[in-house]
């Protein structure tokens, strides 16, 4: 082993640990990487950087603009009243109907905005039929998954894998060449969740309100201010009520009914009515103060006309993700609402909430004003999942929309244009005729995604150039090698499935497509099949929350624990593991 190769193995094990750990995002430990290997000398700054103008980091930037106008278009929400009316017939029919719909949208479409879509959908159909949420939510994000690994276009994953072959001079995939084996894939986790699934996914607080749901009832009271008040004439941050109890008023009213949302700088009144959060102790002190009347517990006061309560979501995309409620002023920036409580994966969180680190999956229980809502909702930032309001549908729009995403993808599997090219036109198509509004493609791109691309791909670029792959290679195809491709097959299907269920499935791709080309040579068998069998099983990852960002976004709606994964994905991911041994060879011979 080379010096070379030692620090090449060194940084990727280091890459991996940072993966699973967490304490930064993908996307930072991904160009971490890269810097590292330009630092040591292993590549130089063209080969480190060239993962920004590689073709799968650009298509996957076009193709997320494409989705963005799908999405926009309104026939998404066409299909999602199909899923209501089945919902109300029968739980196996909105079982079936959910996974199918999101598979078939997932092979086209980003699955993140299809899951996104039809997540509150499922949650209020699961209310109104009185079927726990977390029946549901699981197969969604799972028929996502594996419909995304139907067409090369279904998920970055593909795209990815497909852009290597392309560098290295062998011919990418097709747009439907994977779909063979996916329909397979997609069949097999439909059966499973119909006749085993479903009885094993826990059933966890159905046709719960959102104050029930995040046990709020005894953290919001209302006062009054009398004559004699001590608050009364001073401004909210020098109110006693906030020095010495620490209480967190979340509206003001007025005298002559005005509703004012408070600012530090507020000055409070005689007559006042404060409704405010704190625990049921701190209500006591306060009945006991002069000039202080509590009028009780308020909670079912707190829905009016024009203020709700929402349950939101913190989509993986979203700014608030890695900042605090404090850092991103989340009051002065969006006056007229109010975050009254965090549930996070582990617990859920009523005091000091404005410091507390947002993290994807986390859901927010605000008070708001409807018009502050929609504008949290247009900037893409939090995703509302306590209602569903279907968008009005322009068809002559949505036509168009579905006819340039056909043309997208024909003119790329019939060959007569790269998948780069063909998505680069349907995208400036789609922002040129209006479709799709500049700063609304710009949204829709998720950054993170291309940063991570650009970042894992410089991880086969050292592994290829120091010949860490081709020792890598040897070791597979010394211990594996004897019994046969299939069995190598199967080895790289099984350590992509599981190195994705801890760690991002683009890396997961990038570090062992080129050990797969590798070890197919030194075989001298193709290298198509050991491909394949990456590229599917770093997208089929069901066994943690952490694995595929469907699966963190349901985490916390769904009420679920880590264990609830193993206990369903971990059945699925075996049984598509012996499915995939045995049918690859045969789709994509060796």
């Amino acid at each position: 082993m080379t010096t070379d190769i030692a620090i090449v193995l060194s940084i990727i094990f280091l890459a991996v640990v940072l993966f699973v750990w967490e304490k930064w995002s993908v996307d930072t430990v991904a160009i971490l990487v890269m810097i590292l290997f330009m630092a040591f000398g292993i590549l130089t700054p063209a080969e480190g950087f060239s993962g920004f103008s590689n073709p799968a980091t650009l298509t996957v930037g076009a193709m997320f603009v494409i989705s963005a106008a799908v999405f926009k278009s309104g026939i998404l929400n066409r299909v999602s009243i199909f899923l209501v009316r089945a919902g109300k017939k029968s739980f196996t029919l909105m079982l079936l109907a959910t996974m199918l719909i999101a598979g078939l949208l997932s092979a086209f479409i980003n699955d993140t905005a299809v899951v996104a879509l039809f997540m509150p959908v499922v949650i209020q159909v699961a209310r109104d039929t009185d079927v726990s949420p977390s029946k549901l939510l699981m197969p969604l994000s799972f028929g996502a998954l594996m419909g995304g690994v139907c067409t090369l276009i279904g998920t970055s994953t593909n795209i990815l894998v497909s852009g290597i072959l392309e560098n290295r001079g062998m011919e990418p995939i097709g747009m439907f060449e994977m779909t063979p084996a996916g329909i397979w894939f997609l069949a097999a986790g439909v059966l499973y969740m119909l006749v085993v699934g479903q009885f094993l996914i826990p059933k966890r607080k159905a046709n719960v309100s959102p104050v029930d749901e995040f046990d709020m009832g005894q953290y919001l009271a209302e006062i009054r201010l009398l004559p004699g008040c001590k608050s009364v004439g001073k401004t909210i941050f020098e109110s006693p009520l906030v020095t010495d109890l620490s209480i967190e008023i979340l509206q003001v009213i007025r005298k002559d009914g005005n509703i004012e949302f408070p600012m530090a700088y507020t000055e409070l009144q005689e007559g006042d009515v404060l409704k405010v959060r704190c625990d049921i102790d701190k209500v006591k002190q306060l009945a006991s103060r002069q000039g202080i009347k509590v009028k009780g517990d308020t909670t079912t006061e707190l829905e009016a006309s024009d203020i709700l309560l929402y349950e939101t979501l913190i989509a993986p995309n979203s700014p608030f993700v890695g900042r605090s409620l404090a850092e991103i002023q989340f009051n002065e920036t969006y006056r007229g609402a109010s975050v009254l409580a965090i549930r996070s994966r582990k617990n859920i969180i009523h005091e000091k909430i404005g410091h507390v680190k947002l993290r994807a999956g986390d859901i927010l229980l605000i008070r708001s004003e409807q018009s502050v809502i929609r504008r949290l909702k247009k900037n893409q930032t939090l995703l509302v999942i306590s209602e569903f309001q279907p968008r009005r549908i322009n068809y002559l729009r949505m036509g168009f929309t579905v006819s340039v995403v056909i043309a997208v993808m024909l003119l790329a599997a019939l060959g007569v244009m790269p998948i780069l090219l063909s998505a680069a036109i349907g995208a400036a198509v789609l922002i040129l005729s209006g479709t799709l509004k500049p700063e609304e493609a710009y949204k829709a791109i998720e950054w993170k995604v291309l940063f991570m691309l650009a970042g894992v791909l410089s991880m086969g670029v050292a592994l290829e150039k120091t010949g860490a792959a081709d020792l890598l290679s040897d070791f597979i195809t010394n211990h594996m090698g004897g019994y046969g491709p299939q069995a190598v097959l199967s080895f790289f299907f099984a350590i992509s499935f599981l190195l994705t269920n801890v760690m991002s499935n683009n890396a997961t791709a990038a570090l062992l497509a080129p050990i797969a080309i590798v070890s197919a040579e030194s075989m001298g068998v193709s290298t198509r099949p050991f491909l394949m069998a990456i590229t599917f099983a770093a997208s089929l990852s069901f066994m943690t929350p952490v694995g595929y960002q469907t699966n963190t976004m349901i985490f916390a709606p769904g009420n679920y624990k880590f264990r609830d994964y193993l206990k369903v994905g971990t059945p699925l991911n075996i049984i598509l593991w012996i499915l995939a041994t045995l049918m690859l060879p045969k789709i994509y011979p060796f």
